[in-house]
């Protein structure tokens, strides 16, 4: 049968920590706790980086 899973959204254009600074609750940690923001920020891109892969690869299958 066909697959039901569709990714309909495209990859991210603008950088992902750009996109966090335009939320108050993400640009005001970094002024708050810098060096636990940047660890944050940077595993949070990777984690988001997979899980757009593997809903690529499941929108794929089928």
């Amino acid at each position: 049968g066909k697959n039901p899973f569709q990714l309909d959204s495209k990859p991210p254009k603008e950088g992902f920590r750009d996109f966090l600074m335009g939320e108050v609750r993400y640009s005001s940690l970094t002024r708050t706790f810098p060096e636990n923001a940047k660890k944050l920020f940077a595993q949070a891109e990777a984690e988001m980086k997979e899980r757009y892969e593997l809903y690529r690869q499941m929108a794929e299958q089928g």
